[in-house]
């Protein structure tokens, strides 16, 4: 399988369609890519002991060895505003697969048809449900975490248990509808029996990581993930401290360890 498959899904809604960043041999390049890219950071930023060029093996690991064997598959599923090209979705589906795991993106009928306006909520768990074996297939075995950004963060939690998730990650979940905090969708947010993560932009109008945080107090089965300075979208203010890059990296260094404690 190459880097980024795409694979069409019929439903009864219409087609979906999966785009699968597999992990295995073909995240070595990938995975070579990355360590490249840390040895220069770290390389800029650390001052030199010397003026002798580093050679390429001591810039970068080998790919070969980079790359560990696939062991866990991620499903993630988009928000009813933007598609699988949003910041988080592609930092991870990047990352990802260079540390084992394989990233899905799926893209909803309404999406792939072209629609402006998303399905209301039952009509999106169908269509994620009638998808369930092609991530079987394609998963081949390895244990399946469910997840998404926004309304594809409550898709996965309202179906966690149909899907057999081994774990749920959550992506800016939208516990309120902005400045309507009369209406919570916290029941969705505490429907999985496994282990979920809740990566929260810190202003959020959705709810911040604070109000996530406080409202799923006592649920040890809920961990919630600031990040700074990000909104609803993971976009930052331009005076922000904290810059796009590093939201990047936390999102990929926080849900790969997830994985680490489920799988």
């Amino acid at each position: 399988m190459r880097t980024a498959d795409i694979v069409t899904v019929e439903t009864t809604l219409g087609p979906g369609r999966l785009t699968v960043s597999a992990a295995g041999a073909v995240a070595a390049s990938a995975a070579g890519a990355t360590s490249a890219e840390s040895a220069a950071s770290a390389a800029s930023s650390t001052p030199a002991k010397s003026a002798t060029p580093a050679t390429s093996a001591e810039a970068a690991p080998s790919a070969a060895a980079a790359a560990p064997r696939p062991r866990a598959v991620l499903w993630l599923g988009h928000g009813a505003g933007g598609g699988i090209d949003a910041v988080d979705l592609a930092a991870l589906a990047a990352a990802l697969p260079a540390l084992g795991i394989t990233v899905i993106r799926y893209e909803q009928p309404w999406r792939v048809a072209g629609k402006r306006v998303a399905s209301r909520p039952a009509a999106l768990d169908t269509a994620w449900l009638e998808t369930a074996s092609a991530v079987d297939r394609i998963a081949d075995g390895l244990p399946i975490l469910v997840g998404g950004r926004s309304a594809g963060a409550r898709v996965a939690c309202r179906t966690a248990a149909s899907t057999g998730a081994a774990a749920v990650v959550c992506l800016a979940f939208p516990l309120h509808p902005p400045g309507r905090p009369d209406t919570s969708r916290l029941d969705e947010l505490l429907t999985p029996d496994v282990p979920v993560l809740v990566l929260q932009g810190e202003r959020d109008t959705f709810g911040t990581a604070a109000t996530v945080a406080a409202e799923t107090e006592g649920r040890p089965s809920v961990r919630v993930v600031p990040v700074p300075g990000a909104d609803h979208g993971m976009r930052l203010l331009a005076s922000s401290p904290f810059p796009a890059a590093a939201v990047r990296e936390l999102l990929v260094s926080q849900v790969a360890a997830f994985v680490d404690g489920v799988v």
